[in-house]
């Protein structure tokens, strides 16, 4: 690997991103080896996105790390499926990247399969062939790779995977997809991408260059909130799993369901105008949405 950013630093600059998600990724009342594994997990997770985001730099570190050549590395397909290659290597063989060969110990400790992994690269592949979807079951259909992938690695990471557990987490995690989308319309305009499904923006009377305006329309905030009522139905739904687990594992589950809850009274306080800002909940709506969770209320 001569040539390349030394293994710590290409590391660091994907983990130190940890602090800035709306979500906590590993936070400190959890066990230390539950840490260090949701660590290696987030590292891959982020990984891929910036991947698919086109937010690493054309033939640096990380494409050099996973042996593509500068020519190939402006794109993003190539160095998915170089990534796809490389994650193979973490279950029958020695991975490149160094965040891969971090997460292989994980992977072998807590006996982790390949699918959640491959899922989260399969959803950002489709964001380099699809921008647009027409109706709502297509966005679920994506989010059952872009989001739900994550839930079941945290509950398999703390040995705490149902089929039960597992249906209410994907509800959990879609809802936060759902969210997020909400919160970064703008953003994600700005990379071609539209997450509001098709025939709902035909039926509140929504059109593309609606989207684009510096402030949110009626018709649009009449749309967003019809969508975080979806995603508040689906925390709703899978909020039993957090009674389902003791511990720290139960605040953990909790600050994911308050985070997505705190995010949409943010959008609601904000009017639904997600324009002109992303809508962010503060840690005082945060806590207090967690403290409702925890004693069983909401």
């Amino acid at each position: 690997m001569t040539g390349t950013a030394p293994a710590p630093d290409l590391e660091r600059a994907t983990l130190d991103k940890a602090a800035s998600e709306n979500f906590p990724v590993a936070p400190f009342f959890l066990p230390r080896a539950w840490r260090d594994d949701l660590m290696a997990v987030y590292g891959f997770a982020r990984l891929v996105d910036d991947i698919g985001d086109g937010d690493l730099a054309p033939g640096g570190a990380d494409a050099r790390a996973l042996g593509v050549s500068p020519a190939g590395a402006a794109d993003r397909l190539v160095l998915l499926d170089a990534f796809e290659a490389d994650l193979r290597r973490v279950f029958d063989g020695t991975p490149r990247h160094p965040l891969l060969r971090r997460l292989q110990p994980t992977v072998r400790r807590r006996a982790l399969t390949p699918e959640p992994f491959l899922g989260l690269i399969a959803a950002n592949r489709q964001d380099q062939l699809v921008t647009r979807y027409e109706t709502y079951d297509d966005l679920l259909a994506y989010c059952e790779l872009s989001a739900n992938p994550v839930g079941r690695l945290v509950l398999a990471v703390t040995g705490t995977s149902t089929p039960e557990r597992i249906r209410l987490s994907d509800a959990i995690c879609t809802a936060l997809q759902i969210v997020e989308h909400l919160q970064d319309v703008a953003e994600d305009l700005g990379r071609d991408r539209i997450y509001l499904p098709a025939e709902d923006m035909k039926r509140f009377h929504v059109e593309e260059a609606d989207l684009s305006a510096k402030t949110t329309g009626a018709s649009v905030r009449t749309l967003v909130a019809y969508e975080a009522q979806r995603a508040r139905d689906l925390l709703n739904e899978g909020a039993p799993l957090v009674g389902s687990v003791h511990g720290r594992l139960k605040l953990l589950l909790a600050g994911f369901v308050a985070g997505g809850k705190a995010a949409i009274r943010a959008i609601a306080a904000a009017e639904y105008d997600v324009l002109s800002g992303p809508p962010r909940p503060g840690k005082v709506q945060l806590l207090r949405e967690a403290g409702v969770i925890l004693r069983g209320e909401g």
